[in-house]
Order: C-alpha cells, then sequence, then structure tokens
C-alpha cells in the first residue's frame, strides 16, 4: 500500500482511534477492552490492549489502542498501520526502548516485550490472524513483513491515565 493511500485510511480512521483511546482511558479499562469493530472489517468481539512507551525522538510517553490477541501467557501485538509500507510510529518507538507498560482492560503491567522469529514467528502469526483475520489483508497490501511484539507482564501497576500521555496519538 502506498503512504498516499495510508495516509487516507490513518485520516478516516484518526478520529475513532482518539475516541477508543480516551474512552478506555477514562473508564479505567471498563470500556474498550473489547469492542466490535466489524465496521473497519474486524470481529465483532475484538480485544484491545492500551501500550504506553516513550517516544524516541520527542521523550514524550504515548498510548496507543491495539488489537491484541494471547499466546502462551504473552500478549501479541501487530505493527500493521493498516498494510502501509512503512513502520507505525508505536513500533519504531518501542523498539528504541527496551521498557514497556501495557494495559488489558482494568489491569495494568509493567513488562518485557520480544519479537518472535522463524518457525515460532509463523506459528504466533498464524494464531494472531485467526484472532484477527484482516491483518491478513494488511499484510497483503504490503511487501514489508509485518512486525510482531509479543509482551510479558514483569509487574502490576497502576491503569493508564489521559493525564499519563504527554504527546499526541501516533500511528
Amino acid at each position: 500500500m502506498s503512504d498516499e493511500s495510508s495516509a487516507a485510511i490513518s485520516a478516516v480512521r484518526r478520529d475513532w482511534v482518539t475516541e477508543h483511546r480516551e474512552s478506555y482511558l477514562r473508564s479505567g479499562g471498563v470500556e474498550g477492552h473489547i469492542m466490535d469493530i466489524t465496521a473497519v472489517g474486524g470481529c465483532s468481539f475484538a480485544s484491545h490492549c492500551l501500550v504506553k512507551y516513550k517516544g524516541r525522538k520527542s521523550g514524550k510517553t504515548f498510548i496507543t489502542p491495539l488489537c491484541y490477541a494471547d499466546i502462551g501467557g504473552e500478549v501479541v501485538i501487530c505493527g500493521s498501520k493498516g498494510g502501509a509500507d512503512h513502520h507505525p510510529d508505536w513500533y519504531l518507538n518501542i523498539i528504541s526502548n527496551k521498557d514497556i507498560e501495557f494495559q488489558i482492560a482494568t489491569q495494568a503491567f509493567r513488562g518485557t516485550w520480544r519479537e518472535p522469529e522463524g518457525a515460532e514467528r509463523d506459528k504466533v502469526w498464524a494464531f494472531f490472524i485467526d484472532c484477527h483475520p484482516f491483518y491478513a489483508t494488511y499484510q497483503e497490501a504490503t511487501s514489508r513483513v509485518l512486525p510482531l511484539v509479543m509482551m510479558q507482564a514483569v509487574e502490576p501497576i497502576p491503569v493508564f491515565k489521559e493525564s499519563d500521555a504527554t504527546g499526541v496519538r501516533q500511528s
């Protein structure tokens, strides 16, 4: 998918993503964890987490809502950017920093992350697209391999608040 196509899709979805994140944060995770995303090609019972990270250039804190799957006790997210030809900013920021925090519903965690490789990646990808089939369409739209990030909880932390984010939403 071209950068122009990606930008057009991003512009349409920006309000929805912002509203989703704000609802998740305002409710302490009661709302926003499970959502019907059939309108954007997803499932009627899609699971979402929040990921909190530092900007690699700005040093600001960002919080991004993402679809996730749980495999073997690890939370898996995908750097799809809707099939754009370049990685999403959140992914570039995560790989620039060893620290990550994530929230699932009403529980937040400080954790570790890693990227699966080889046969493990193939297995995780198959599981992820079984949970969220529209990601297969995103992969078909680009020549880059969509990165998978596997997060594991290390310790519980307080749920995220709107005031935790010092930066604007990133795609």
